[in-house]
């Protein structure tokens, strides 16, 4: 007959108890000790505070009436960043998604490209078709809602037929598809081009690759789009980032609003370049979201630096910090942005047949 065990009663020894119904040793309050203010370490003191500045006050001096602190801090220092690797003609590599150009910022994007700041470009296959549309019309970012109904969202011809043709064409040369969209739309006859990121990139001679997700873009709806060739030329680009990546020492990466493709892209590019004998260290890493993700915090600023390097991570509104980081950048290397004026002459002269 199996032995039964008996439960520890209020006579039974202490050691059967629970560990919460252990007495609880009092403390008294009244003999904690203190210590002088002085003798404590602060991690604020009123150097670091934001300073009032008048109505008529320059760019230089509202950037240095900035709190010290936290992002406003970190903005200034990447500033600093890219700055630095501008003038000592290192890397400065511009990740980026599509929402960037949804709200704006291809002017920006474009004048520091031709400025030289960023020196090289990658983007999800959404970014290439905002840019081709902005480029064509001047407008861009579809209601979907209303086009879902009746199954017309993303159906616009000439946005399928120009990219579709672009992969086409990259993969019958064995080019990448961001040199061939960039090429196609600097010669082309678009209104817009000056503010295309690609088109600007062509022109500067600078690296821009496109990172296609298949079945991802509105383009692969289209009767026209071919997977083979889609791949191919998307599988270049990988490949020229993969160079692109190792030769970022000592230089800069920004991923701007992409959540999940270029934050893995650029890790298996980054992987690659150093299995393939490239010491690739010592670079800064920046993210910039309205949101924390997951794939941007370790796959870009942490998981990249945590042998030598510095990581960013600044959030807030994509079409409020990046003019602020532009700002920041160009007090930094102290030059002028060129007209938009100035930027349409020179891409309609670069598309005047010779």
């Amino acid at each position: 007959m199996a032995r039964r065990t008996r439960r520890a009663g209020p006579d039974s020894d202490t050691t059967g108890l629970r560990a919460s119904d252990r007495p609880i040793r009092e403390l008294d309050p009244s003999r904690a000790r203190t210590q002088t203010l002085a003798s404590l370490s602060r991690r604020v003191s009123r150097d670091q505070f934001a300073q009032p500045i008048a109505a008529d006050a320059t760019l230089r001096v509202f950037l240095a009436s900035l709190p010290d602190v936290l992002a406003a801090r970190d903005l200034l220092e990447l500033a600093q960043r890219i700055a630095g690797a501008r003038r000592a003609g290192r890397l400065c590599l511009l990740m980026m998604g599509a929402h960037p150009l949804k709200v704006g910022l291809g002017p920006l994007i474009c004048d520091l490209i031709r400025e030289g700041v960023f020196n090289a470009l990658a983007t999800n296959g959404a970014a290439m078709i905002h840019d081709f549309e902005l480029a064509l019309a001047g407008r861009t970012s579809e209601d979907v809602g209303a086009g879902l109904a009746d199954g017309s969202f993303g159906m616009a011809e000439e946005t399928g037929n120009f990219l579709n043709n672009a992969a086409k064409t990259a993969a019958q040369k064995g080019r990448g598809l961001g040199e061939i969209v960039g090429r196609e739309l600097a010669k082309g006859r678009f209104k817009f081009a000056g503010d295309s990121i690609f088109a600007c990139a062509y022109e500067a001679g600078i690296p821009a690759t496109v990172h296609v997700t298949l079945g991802a873009d509105i383009i692969h709806m289209h009767p026209n789009a071919d997977g083979a060739a889609i791949g191919a030329a998307t599988m270049a680009d990988f490949h020229r980032m993969v160079s692109v990546v190792g030769g970022l020492s000592r230089g800069v990466v920004v991923n701007f609003g992409s959540a999940v493709v270029m934050p893995e892209v650029f890790l298996k590019a980054l992987n690659l370049a150093r299995n393939l004998g490239r010491k690739v260290s010592a670079f800064t890493a920046a993210d910039m979201d309205f949101i924390r993700h997951y794939r941007p915090c370790l796959n870009v600023v942490e998981r990249p630096t945590q042998d030598g390097g510095r990581g960013f991570a600044l959030t807030g509104h994509h079409e409020i910090m990046f003019p602020l980081l532009a700002a920041a950048i160009r007090v930094e290397l102290d030059v002028h942005p060129r007209s938009r004026l100035t930027a349409t002459r020179q891409a309609k002269q670069s598309r005047t047949p010779h």
